[in-house]
């Protein structure tokens, strides 16, 4: 009876055992499971839009900052002098327009008097033309009449004689005539140049829209001296110092977005058949193994890089040798967005996280 009971015992232990594998087997199925989970957050590479020598650096490594905190400054006094000259050049630029604005008034003057010289010719040349016809009839008349002995010679030739001068007088103003119309070509020339000279006006004109535009340029340069925070964070690896040559365009230092961080988990691809985004998941920080997260599937990965195939020596593919009877499962990156953080708990970009995710759950407000 005894040595029955021994035997029942160590069978009851095994199937507890045994139940007990399986239930944990069966939950790692359900809610896969991953040691290989990573704490990332968004990098923002801080980079000046200047060049200059750094004199201002109130900030140190590893400093909490908010945004629009300033981070160092750009040696600004070159910058100073360039929108000081821009700032002249657009005075000197509008006094250049008024100037042209006067030459345009003056041309437009100036054709104005020589349409009202050409208006004074063709109105002299009418009443020639009249004195012309009159003078003409009175000629006809005194040959008509020295025969009948009606007028005597000195009056047919003082007649004649007017007639003549008429004639020349009209010559003389077909001359002028012509000297107002050319004038007024010439100025109607004038006024055209010096309209193309001035451009568009008030502040529409070229020359003043490109003077603003520099003087824009160099406040903005001006302002770009001082770097400032983009988003609040934390100032991680700093190497700058007072006197350091910043180059524009050039990243001078990392900030950490603080709003920004989520999990990454590493789940072998024979696992991520059931995950869906909205699935809840729990984290466990190895920083913080007392202290779980909670947060759901963001997304899943859509593709991981591929060294087989890949363009290796004298531009062959490359290719890994394998071992026919093993096939290791490749791990696709889950994306977890955290949503219940602990106080007590500092996330730092690049620590280690296992991540669970509970396949079939749903975050609330969120749709699978």
């Amino acid at each position: 009876m005894k040595s029955y009971q021994k035997y029942l015992l160590t069978g009851s232990i095994v199937f507890i055992a045994l139940a007990f594998i399986l239930f944990k087997y069966n939950r790692y199925l359900t809610n896969p499971w991953t040691r290989d989970g990573q704490v990332r957050a968004e990098v923002i590479q801080i980079a000046p839009r200047v060049s200059g020598p750094i004199v201002k650096l109130p900030i140190k490594d590893n400093q909490f900052v908010k945004a629009g905190d300033l981070l160092f400054e750009i040696d600004p006094r070159t910058f100073k002098a360039s929108l000081e000259q821009a700032k002249a050049q657009l005075d000197n630029t509008r006094s250049n327009y008024v100037a042209l604005e006067k030459k345009v008034e003056a041309a437009r003057a100036n054709v104005e008097v020589s349409k009202a010289a050409v208006l004074k010719g063709m109105s002299s040349i009418k009443e020639l033309d009249s004195m012309i016809e009159k003078n003409e009839s009175e000629y006809e008349r005194q040959k008509e009449m020295l025969p009948h002995k009606a007028t005597s010679e000195k009056s047919l030739e003082r007649a004649k004689a007017s007639y003549a001068v008429s004639l020349e007088k009209r010559k003389g103003a077909l001359a002028s005539l012509s000297q107002a119309k050319a004038s007024l070509r010439q100025a109607e020339a004038a006024l055209a140049e010096a309209n193309a000279n001035l451009g568009e006006q008030g502040e529409a004109n070229a020359s003043i829209r490109s003077a603003k535009a520099n003087v824009r340029q160099a406040r903005l340069n001006f302002e770009f001296t001082q770097v400032k925070a983009t988003t609040d964070g934390y100032i991680t690896n700093l190497n700058l110092r007072v006197g350091t040559q910043a180059v524009a365009n050039q990243p001078a230092l990392a900030l950490i977005d603080t709003n920004s961080f989520w999990v990454y988990g590493f789940f072998k691809e024979t696992l991520i058949g059931e995950i869906s985004p909205g699935n809840k998941a729990v984290i466990t920080l190895m920083t913080y193994p007392d202290n779980p997260l909670e947060g759901y599937v963001d997304s899943l990965g859509w593709g991981i890089a591929q060294q087989n195939g890949s363009t290796g020596f004298e531009l062959l593919p490359s290719i890994s040798p394998t071992f026919e009877w093993i096939r290791l499962a490749q791990r696709i990156p889950v994306r977890i967005h955290i949503t219940k953080m602990p106080e007590s708990v500092k996330l730092r970009v690049g620590t280690t996280a296992s991540v669970l995710v509970q396949t079939g759950s749903s975050h609330a407000g969120i749709q699978q």
